[in-house]
């Protein structure tokens, strides 16, 4: 028989938000849309804190795939499946449901069968329909159990107004709030690990991402600058789009290598790179930063050197991989694709001029005292005017 296969996606926190929640469901479904919009034209409602996405037009071979495939990255989903959509009668839903669900329930050997009637105008009960369509099942399927706690697969039908909807497999989605819902942060992305995990962790969180990258020519190649720009392009996937800024800090970083101690570099730098993001994101109108830093990874995070950069920035510094171990921090590199790009051996501007010693529990009024002979101001806007921004979509 001929149905419609559509995409439904399951609201995750969203449906916590009481009055506020339709904000958060449009955020979520523009979301949708902009990640589909490469592939097809989709009609996008919500009702029941579902989500339903179906084709406008007859769809291309493979755009439902296609489709499934891309909300799968959308932040703000917590499952989310293919399923036929057919007319609310019994006879239609047994005719369609060995049929739909065929691959999932040849390669199964336990199922079973669980009906939701959000319409209380169709004839049979939840309990009548899941019995029924269960007898459907083993009738087709022979060499299938039931099994009521632990199955193989779970045949679900729903009963809503719109319609009948059947399907076998369901997918946990990419979870967390929509991006956007939850404000605008200005990521430090340097070409490493930890800084594009800590922006997916954000953006999961409903955060926007403007990224600032710093680079020092000729130090840093431009196979370096590229593999910033492929990284911030990845996120794109999940986080949206992002305006990456590129700053060349050579000269800044020379002048801290020439007139300053050379143990207290790493955290001068550092606290150059925070007075530049704070700059930035004052003229951006954006409230807080974002860095990768995991406590005692390395010498500039320590508490005192993390304090220490800290105490020139104006605004609030997320650090969502803080108490995370490296095994962990490559875990979520890996589930966002940026690993196998951040490991390409391409060095970035923190690796140039690092001290053999550097100290890992500096005291802000020494540093202070090493900044005075220089024109911290002077340099940092030095450094901004000879800025770079791209737009990734």
């Amino acid at each position: 028989m001929t149905y419609t296969e559509v995409i439904l996606l399951k609201c995750g926190e969203i449906v916590l938000k009481g009055l506020n929640r339709r904000r958060f469901e449009q955020k979520l479904i523009e979301n949708i849309r902009h990640q589909l919009s490469p592939i097809g034209n989709f009609a996008i409602t919500s009702r029941q804190s579902t989500i339903y996405v179906r084709p406008k037009d007859e769809p291309s071979s493979g755009a439902i795939d296609a489709a499934f495939e891309a909300v799968q990255n959308v932040y703000g989903i917590a499952a989310l499946c293919k399923a036929a959509e057919c007319p609310k009668h019994t006879e239609d839903i047994f005719k369609l449901l060995p049929d739909y669900c065929k691959n999932a329930l040849e390669r199964a050997k336990t199922f079973r069968v669980n009906a939701k009637r959000s319409d209380k105008n169709f004839p049979l009960t939840s309990p009548e329909l899941s019995a029924m369509a269960g007898g459907v099942v083993l009738k087709h399927f022979p060499h299938l159990s039931v099994d009521l706690h632990n199955p193989d697969v779970t045949v679900t039908i729903e009963i809503r107004e719109a319609g009948a909807y059947l399907y076998a497999d369901r997918l946990p989605g990419a979870g967390g709030m929509p991006v956007g819902s939850g404000g605008h942060a200005m990521l430090l992305l340097s070409g490493g690990i930890d800084s594009p995990v800590a922006g997916h962790m954000m953006a999961k969180r409903g955060v926007s991402l403007t990224a600032l990258h710093f680079e020092s020519p000729p130090y840093t190649s431009p196979r370096a600058r590229q593999k910033v720009i492929d990284l911030a392009t990845v996120m794109t996937k999940r986080c949206g789009s992002i305006r990456l800024f590129i700053v060349p800090v050579a000269k800044l970083q020379e002048t801290l290598r020439d007139r300053c101690p050379s143990e207290l570099f790493t955290v001068l730098f550092r606290r150059c790179m925070i007075r530049i993001a704070c700059l930035l994101a004052e003229k951006e109108d954006i409230p807080a930063l974002i860095t990768g830093e995991s406590l005692g990874q390395v010498a500039s995070q320590t508490m005192e050197a993390l304090n220490a950069t800290q105490a020139v920035s104006d605004r609030v510094i997320f650090r969502p991989l803080i108490g995370m171990d490296k095994e962990e921090i490559v875990t979520v590199a890996r589930q966002t694709e940026t690993y196998e790009i951040s490991i390409q051996p391409f060095e970035d501007c923190c690796t140039i001029f690092t001290p053999k010693h550097p100290k890992t529990k500096p005291r802000i009024d020494k540093l202070e005292q090493a900044e005075a002979g220089l024109d911290m101001d002077a340099l940092c806007q030095e450094a901004i005017s000879e800025m770079e921004a791209i737009l990734l979509p």
